[in-house]
């Protein structure tokens, strides 16, 4: 058996793909919307690709995107600030964690990841408040509408009632 097929599994490979086109979507946005005249990041790209590498991958691959996909934007563009990037990465990972934790108990894929989108935005915005109120972020509390926010929620949780197979 060929020793590069079996480290490069159909699965490994997958995630491999997924990862890199996510670090590309990420890379690219804002060029995108600067072109498009169009701010893509109010479709909030992070959340949406975490949540495809959480359909298609692992839980562990899944884990390592929440992290590196906001270290990664602040590493080539030093945005958002390393406090928000901190913020962004823990909210990512708690929305992941909420919803391995609510499919255990919630026998409802819809359900599962719309209450961790929604436990893990509430998350965010109590710690985004605190760190802007003691100064260590700058600009508003609510960047992106809340209508936006609902319609990205419901998509990700449609899709994920539709695509998740509960392997992990």
């Amino acid at each position: 058996m060929n020793v590069l097929s079996t480290a490069l599994s159909k699965s490994n490979v997958k995630a491999i793909t997924i990862d890199i086109i996510a670090l590309l979507v990420i890379s690219f946005t804002p060029a995108i919307s600067h072109m498009l005249s169009v701010p893509i990041y109010l479709l909030e790209p992070m959340r949406i690709l975490a949540i495809i590498s959480l359909i298609h991958t692992s839980k562990n691959n899944t884990y390592l995107i929440a992290l590196i996909l906001p270290l990664f934007s602040y590493l080539i563009s030093s945005h958002p600030s390393i406090f928000k990037t901190l913020l962004i990465f823990s909210e990512l990972s708690l929305n992941v964690w909420l919803f391995f934790f609510l499919v255990k108990r919630i026998n409802n894929l819809f359900l599962a990841m719309f209450s961790s989108i929604l436990i893990s935005k509430f998350y965010y915005y109590t710690l985004k408040l605190g760190l802007l109120s003691t100064g260590l972020i700058d600009g508003v509390l609510l960047s992106t509408p809340i209508y936006l926010q609902i319609i990205v929620a419901v998509t990700l949780s449609v899709y994920t009632h539709f695509l998740f197979k509960k392997v992990n």
